[in-house]
């Protein structure tokens, strides 16, 4: 049965991290309404990432929204919120004797956010790693498990405590603009508004095309995740996260089991993704090439889209070329370290305001988040 709204001020599609948080950061003024295709908020990449807070990861537009959400997650003040976000994990990039190069690449451009260990160092981090693999490694002390859902829900409960409704089973089927206002229409009747938020994650460019915008080539990326016992004996709990330096794999703890992945990037349409059976096999040959362990079992797999455009920065901000359509896509991998300042950004520009000066400070600009930009306006 339609649900009947008010006309809303805002209206967000898509109720993941992106959307979720957005919502939470109009909703104190004004009236918003968030859609959601799924019968439950974050069912896609939010509800599987396995989100690591790094300021050594992603591009460099990346890593200053990271810093600058840093603040947030050491200290979120927030009636939702009651216990930290963050648990101290570490990160190590490691690399064998063909990667060195790639290696000196990576401490060339981190500078001070990492430091070199050698191949003994290395092991003593994680003694899971199989002698004589490690040439050498990078060693961010910093980063930190997230507290994906805790986030997530806070999010959603501020917004929903300041006002907002919620629409859940309200995928996107048309959109039309009469001159003065966005129309919605979905499985759950039609809505209205003067402005669209566009966060639709992976399918953010087909919402794109039916609002009639031209799409900003957002390639959706599957990403396939095992979970595995560790040997018999290890415990794996305090060991850092260890990623190869060309990011060909990773491991991290995940409470006493191995989360492993090939890191694997395989275009996808936007869809409920699954594990490729090709992939999983991939993964398990990497991580026993690397590491001493023998994977008998598979506890549990999955995989999840993390959508890109061509430089892998988001894009944040209103489309030029269509009245009050506002784009917040292409989060990538790093949506969820990144979600607390992207927010407080995409939200101040919506409002027609400068970004918050903490977060400019850190080197955020308007232009280099927009779809203006050169490697996108081409």
């Amino acid at each position: 049965m339609a649900t009947q709204v008010e006309p809303a001020d805002f209206i967000v599609i898509g109720a993941g991290m992106a959307g979720a948080s957005i919502a939470a950061m109009l909703a104190g003024d004004a009236r918003v309404l968030l859609l959601e295709s799924e019968a439950q908020p974050g069912y896609h990449t939010t509800g599987r990432s396995a989100a690591l807070y790094t300021c050594a990861y992603g591009p460099p537009a990346i890593r200053a929204l990271t810093r600058a959400s840093g603040p947030f997650f050491h200290n979120p003040d927030s009636p939702y919120i009651d216990h930290p976000l963050l648990s101290r994990r570490g990160a190590l990039f490691v690399a064998d004797a063909s990667q060195m190069e790639s290696l000196v690449s990576l401490e060339r451009e981190l500078r001070g956010a990492v430091r070199r260990l050698d191949a003994r160092e290395a092991r003593d981090c994680v003694p899971l790693l199989r002698d004589g693999y490690a040439e050498a490694a990078l060693l961010d002390d910093t980063a930190a498990d997230i507290d994906v859902m805790a986030l997530h829900q806070h999010y959603l409960k501020t917004f929903r405590a300041a006002g907002g409704a919620l629409q859940t089973g309200a995928g996107v089927t048309a959109m039309s603009h009469d001159g003065t206002a966005w129309r919605v229409t979905t499985a759950q009747g039609e809505f209205c508004a003067p402005v669209v938020v566009n966060a639709a994650g992976a399918w953010a460019d087909a919402v794109a095309e039916m609002a009639g915008a031209i799409p900003v080539g957002l390639v959706p990326m599957r990403r396939t995740a095992l979970l595995v016992a560790p040997p018999d004996g290890m415990i794996p709990d305090r060991w850092t996260m260890v990623v190869d330096v060309d990011e060909r794999f990773y491991l991290k703890p995940d409470a006493g089991k191995l989360l492993i992945s090939p890191a694997d990037e395989t275009p996808s349409p936007p869809c409920d993704a699954q594990p490729d059976e090709m992939d999983v096999a991939i993964c398990i040959d990497r991580i026993e090439t690397a590491f001493d362990l023998s994977v008998r079992r598979i506890d549990h797999k999955w995989a999840g889209l993390r959508s890109f455009v061509a430089d892998r920065c988001p894009v944040v901000g209103f489309d030029n070329d269509m009245p009050g359509f506002f784009w917040m896509a292409g989060q990538g991998g790093y949506g969820i370290q990144s979600a607390p300042a992207l927010a407080r950004v995409a939200a101040a520009l919506v409002r027609g305001q400068s970004i918050p000066e903490d977060i400019a400070a850190e080197g955020v600009s308007e232009f280099a988040l927009s779809r203006q930009r050169e490697k996108l306006a081409a």
